[in-house]
């Protein structure tokens, strides 16, 4: 404790305000929004659009994998394609043929024809042979047969159709697109790597809005709804600012009881994705109790410490170090400790490299 002696300036009274019950949370700051790329189709990475902290435009290619595979084995369906429809025409033909003229071109025994009389003749035991034949069963047989072919070589024709269009689905997939603007925040691979489906390759982020990720003890909760504004404290110059709350998790953490909560940031702070940032939320369960409040403007610096000019009882000013709490306002802060309710302090304190001056102003 250091004493002096300064001219009295505004003498305050310590007063007591209430501590809120708020707890001290600290959290990391994300982006609002943010997508983890990953692979869809084996193969090597063919191109890579830039590094962390490059900006891209929606529907820009950020990562290809080399797709010459899946191209030669689009080339070979399409050959398969072409075949199929030959058999599919062919199967056609002969169907018809078979429907408009039967038996190759024979006449059946109902039009007289001399094919028909000929085979008479030539086999006349044929038709009263067990296994003879009948000259309609056998029609309707071999219509049969061929309708069976078209819809053989129909089924092969869609089958490879669908096989083509699968291969146009992976070849998409060997094109990573931005799904908006942003930024590449980090890069897990680098041009020439192999990589497998399910396999991460960037994360890529929309930094231009961003939140505070909190996880909130669930006995807090009570006291948390969406929309509600609460103090926070940025880990930039002990930056304060009024974050909102944005959007509540419907699920604790079963395992630390926590609920996750996130904030979101007002533009223009200066905040970026993983900085530390401190949350006060009201504690309901708490018990209220007074502490001192001062201005902001009666504290001096020693270095990183904070002090205030305390009048004594002869009434002279010590400098007392103090221990701040959370601001209960723009222009008041709590003192959690070297400070009591009722002492009087210096407000706008000049400097205090002077000294032989009591509160009354005497030498």
């Amino acid at each position: 404790m250091t004493t002096g002696v300064f001219a009295a300036g505004n003498i305050v009274t310590v007063q007591g305000g209430s501590a809120g019950g708020g707890v001290a949370l600290g959290g990391t700051v994300v982006p609002r929004k943010e997508v983890t790329l990953s692979a869809q189709v084996p193969g090597r990475i063919e191109i890579l659009a830039g590094e962390e902290g490059d900006q891209f435009d929606k529907g820009t290619v950020l990562v290809a994998v080399d797709e010459d595979d899946l191209l030669a084995r689009r080339k070979a369906a399409w050959a398969e394609l072409a075949g199929a429809d030959a058999k599919l025409r062919n199967a056609g033909v002969q169907y018809s043929r078979e429907w408009v003229s039967p038996y190759g071109g024979q006449s059946n025994d109902a039009m007289g024809g001399m094919p028909s009389m000929f085979n008479f003749f030539s086999s006349p035991a044929r038709g009263m042979m067990p296994g003879g034949g009948s000259p309609g069963y056998d029609r309707h047989a071999d219509l049969y047969t061929h309708g069976t072919e078209i819809e053989q070589a129909r089924s092969s024709v869609t089958a490879i159709q669908a096989r083509i269009e699968e291969i146009d689905a992976k070849l998409r997939d060997t094109k990573s697109l931005a799904p908006f603007d942003g930024v590449i925040t980090r890069k897990m691979v680098e041009i020439g790597d192999s990589v497998q489906p399910g396999m991460p390759l960037l994360q890529f982020a929309d930094t231009t809005t961003l939140q505070a990720r909190v996880e909130v003890p669930a006995r807090l909760m009570p006291g948390v709804r969406e929309g509600m504004v609460v103090p926070a404290k940025l880990d930039v110059g002990d930056t304060r600012v009024s974050v909102r709350v944005a959007r509540i998790f419907p699920v604790a953490d079963a395992t630390r009881h926590t609920v996750t909560v996130k904030f979101d940031i007002p533009q223009g702070a200066p905040a970026a994705p993983g900085m530390y940032i401190e949350v006060s939320l009201p504690d309901t369960n708490a018990t209220e109790e007074q502490v001192p409040i001062i201005p902001m403007s009666s504290l001096v610096w020693r270095g990183s410490l904070p002090g205030v000019y305390v009048v004594s009882d002869s009434g002279s000013f010590e400098l007392r170090l103090v221990r701040l709490g959370n601001r209960t306002s723009e222009d008041y802060v709590e003192v959690i400790s070297g400070l009591a309710i009722g002492e009087q302090i210096q407000d706008s304190p000049p400097s205090a490299g002077s000294s032989g001056w009591n509160a009354g102003g005497g030498s």
